[in-house]
């Protein structure tokens, strides 16, 4: 899954590492080291099939204006069924965005504990999630981010992970004029999971109150 993510990149860097044409419609990017659900984060999207891509402020929690005031507010989307669900296909045919992080937080037991890690890329670079949004009830977009069956390091901590985009993907990905679930399957690639590297960190991480970069050090070697 994803629960907890870093962002700690500035605005052109992120652009850069888009390599697509990127307009900011938010203020500017503020690092945060623990980005929980329930909070505003930094989306790619399009407010409409013809306009430029933006890097708006979406809520992290999808809740589609159409449906009920009880329906679930889920903050993952599994792309096993994202395509087919009633509740997700019509944004994951046309609303979707990209998430951007520096890495992710998971959780694991160990000696009957739960231990967090941080998950990164090797190089340093952005990570694009690829994500869904919808208008919610009340006129703001809401999104949630996908997540796919755990990959390389990643397996070793949880069973899910985020689906982190290759670069080649990026563009497809938000075409608005692709639509069908199987030209998807063709054209998208998740990043290659030897990419990513990981590390345990400090339990400070498990309260959203914390929030310094503290976080994301690694614990030293026991």
């Amino acid at each position: 899954m994803c629960g907890r993510f870093a962002l700690y990149s500035d605005y052109p860097s992120l652009a850069a590492s888009l390599r697509l044409p990127l307009e900011a419609t938010e203020a500017d990017q503020v690092p945060r080291y623990n980005v929980a659900p329930g909070t505003w984060v930094s989306a790619v999207r399009r407010l409409d099939d013809e306009g430029p891509l933006v890097l708006d402020a979406m809520w992290w929690g999808y809740h589609p204006h159409w449906a009920g005031e009880d329906a679930p507010e889920p903050i993952n989307a599994r792309v096993e069924k994202v395509a087919t669900s009633k509740y997700f296909r019509g944004a994951f045919a046309h609303h979707r965005c990209l998430v951007p992080a520096n890495g992710w937080f998971e959780w694991t037991q160990i000696d009957g504990k739960k231990q967090p890690y941080f998950l990164t890329r090797e190089d340093g670079q952005t990570l694009w999630l690829a994500g869904i949004w919808s208008e919610r009830p009340d006129g703001k977009p809401g999104c949630a981010i996908l997540t796919e069956p755990a990959r390389g390091v990643a397996a070793q901590v949880h069973d899910r992970m985020p689906l982190a985009l290759d670069a080649a993907s990026l563009a497809p990905w938000m075409d608005p004029n692709l639509t069908d679930r199987e030209t998807m399957r063709q054209v998208i690639r998740h990043l290659d999971p030897r990419q990513i590297t990981h590390w345990p960190v400090s339990l400070r991480v498990n309260a959203p109150v914390h929030d310094d970069e503290s976080l994301i050090a690694s614990l030293p070697s026991r």
